[in-house]
């Protein structure tokens, strides 16, 4: 079996697993008190994650790579409501957190996560306290860490219109 025939099947397990009902949608306990912030969009899932990159772009930062789950779901003929990951970073600000606790790279690049949830559209994406709580970072982060939050809030109130 190649590699693409092996990750193909590997991913429509998991996504059988991950959507075996008859709708995705994330429970909200799934998004209370884990570290996300979920703002609802004025916006389509396509016009949100557009609004997204502009805003991340437009400040200096690099869109690394765009996902489109919806669209894998369905090279596996699986169906699943429009749900959009954008990985985006700067490494100046991604570096220093690093050199505080290694672990970071984990959670680096950001991510904002759109998706529609009914009627619904939603982004969510972890939170800069979150991430220096999570990896034990503490005040050698706190320059970076009050800039890394006021900007994934921009963001995300610029992508859902909520500025």
């Amino acid at each position: 079996m190649n590699r693409n025939t092996m990750f193909s099947k590997m991913r429509a397990a998991l996504l059988g697993t991950l959507l075996a009902g008859p709708a995705f949608a994330l429970p909200a306990t799934a998004l209370a008190g884990n570290g996300l912030t979920t703002l609802e969009s004025q916006y389509s899932v396509a016009e949100t994650e557009e609004r997204l990159v502009e805003a991340v772009e437009g400040k200096g930062l690099t869109v690394m790579a765009q996902v489109d789950h919806q669209a894998n779901a369905k090279t596996v003929d699986m169906e699943m409501p429009a749900t959009r990951l954008v990985i985006f970073g700067n490494p100046a600000a991604g570096t220093q957190l690093m050199k505080c606790a290694p672990t970071v790279a984990i959670d680096l690049p950001m991510k904002m996560l759109i998706w529609e949830d009914g009627d619904i559209v939603k982004v969510a994406y972890n939170t800069a306290d979150y991430l220096v709580e999570r990896h034990g970072i503490g005040d050698c982060a706190a320059p970076v860490q009050e800039k890394v939050g006021q900007a994934l809030d921009g963001f995300a109130r610029a992508a859902t219109g909520a500025e």
